[in-house]
């Protein structure tokens, strides 16, 4: 019965398990997205469909316990059965002379203990069947295939400079090696200098950028840093020289001062500073009662988007690092300081290599090379001079933001 029992508790457990996943992933959407959910005005939308999860949860938990609490009731009644049965045909041996009286209570007794035992066997099996359910949905996490490792036998240098380069790069995640994100991509960026990136939404410049640090790695070809295969780098010494400013701007909980110094615990007071000016966050960090000490909520949601672009570009400035990657990253500031911000990398950073992704011409106008990236493809590549002259995507780009902002005035 214990048998039947726990093969048939088993996968109800594992779809319990499912069930508890469904109601954490809703709890969790409507937690990051209540501002959303309250703009639609879908709070009754929200809660039937956190109804129908628990709804779930509730019939599958009662499924898998309806299973599980008849192993007490079956160990009960075997242990008494089988002290009756023992008693019935004791007795009889009492009376006929074979057995005493002492022998039976004492028979009893064992055969109760052993009976016992067996019933706390019976229930610790039923929780290992709960918990290898669970052990199980870990796992699952834990056999995940790696799919960018560390090189067996890393390459050791002093300082990383730079140069990128691409060397017909082809890329597609995962298993969709039919879907490229990325083909025959190439091009070399020189150390120091501003290389700009633009193209149509979906065209990989994203994807193109997180080669860099391996973040993923190239389907074929190869990426290059420094004049070395990122590949042959650890980890840590190939990205305490890259630097990101993700699309998704990212604050810890703590206070400014806390953030910046994330990417580099030794920066002085004067440097933190100093990187806070570059990205146009140093007045209104100043303007805030505790300056520099001002508590920073979970996820910065007592910051602006423009002002949590601003930090976290200082933050990355404040690192130094050999390449600084940008991914739309003043997308939420205005004109004027997008134009201070980009002034800052010509002037203040002539040993960084400025990778800029930019929706709008205005932020990668003066670089020194442009890339524009179309369907994962290099549709053009030049200064903005030659670009205008030679590359009709470019172009169109281009005349189609005059014309909104000639609009907007």
């Amino acid at each position: 019965s214990l048998a039947l029992i726990i093969s048939t508790a088993f996968p109800r457990f594992r779809k319990l398990q499912q069930a508890t996943d469904g109601i954490n992933r809703t709890l969790q959407e409507n937690f990051i997205g209540i501002r959303v959910v309250k703009s639609f005005v879908r709070e009754t939308f929200e809660k039937k469909k956190f109804g129908k999860e628990n709804s779930t949860f509730r019939e599958r938990a009662l499924h898998a316990m309806y299973v599980v609490m008849w192993n007490n009731p079956i160990m009960q009644l075997t242990i008494y059965a089988v002290t009756i049965a023992v008693m019935w045909f004791g007795g009889g041996l009492v009376i006929s002379g074979t057995m005493t009286t002492g022998d039976l209570i004492s028979f009893i007794s064992y055969i109760t203990q052993i009976l016992m035992s067996l019933m706390m066997i019976s229930f610790v099996f039923v929780m290992l069947t709960m918990t290898k359910a669970s052990m199980d949905r870990i796992f699952e996490v834990l056999d995940t295939n790696i799919d960018v490792e560390e090189p067996e036998y890393p390459i050791t240098v002093d300082k990383v400079y730079g140069e990128v380069e691409f060397d017909h790069v082809h890329f597609s995640y995962g298993k969709q090696q039919d879907e490229e994100v990325l083909s025959d991509i190439s091009f070399k960026i020189k150390p120091g200098e501003v290389f700009g990136i633009i193209g149509p939404t979906g065209s990989g410049k994203s994807s193109l950028v997180q080669l860099i640090p391996r973040l993923y790695d190239t389907t074929a070809g190869t990426v290059r840093v420094g004049g070395h295969d990122v590949r042959e780098y650890r980890f840590a010494d190939l990205r305490q020289n890259v630097s990101m400013v993700l699309q998704k701007n990212t604050l810890f909980s703590g206070t400014i001062r806390e953030n910046l110094l994330w990417g580099n615990p030794d920066a002085t007071e004067e440097e933190m500073i100093q990187a806070a000016k570059h990205a146009q966050a140093h007045d209104f960090i100043m303007e805030m009662p505790d300056g520099y000490d001002t508590h920073v909520e979970q996820g910065g949601s007592n910051f602006s988007g423009g002002q949590k672009q601003r930090l976290t570009i200082a933050r990355a400035m404040l690192r130094k690092p050999a390449v600084l990657i940008l991914d739309d990253s003043t997308s939420a500031v205005d004109t004027a300081t997008d134009s201070k911000i980009r002034e800052a990398f010509f002037n203040h950073l002539p040993d960084t290599t400025v990778i800029i992704i930019a929706q709008r011409i205005s932020s990668i106008q003066g670089a020194d090379n442009i890339l524009v990236l179309d369907d994962g493809k290099v549709n053009g590549l030049g200064t903005h001079e030659e670009l205008m002259e030679t590359n009709d995507l470019y172009r169109d780009i281009y005349e189609t933001q005059m014309k909104g902002a000639k609009g907007d005035e």
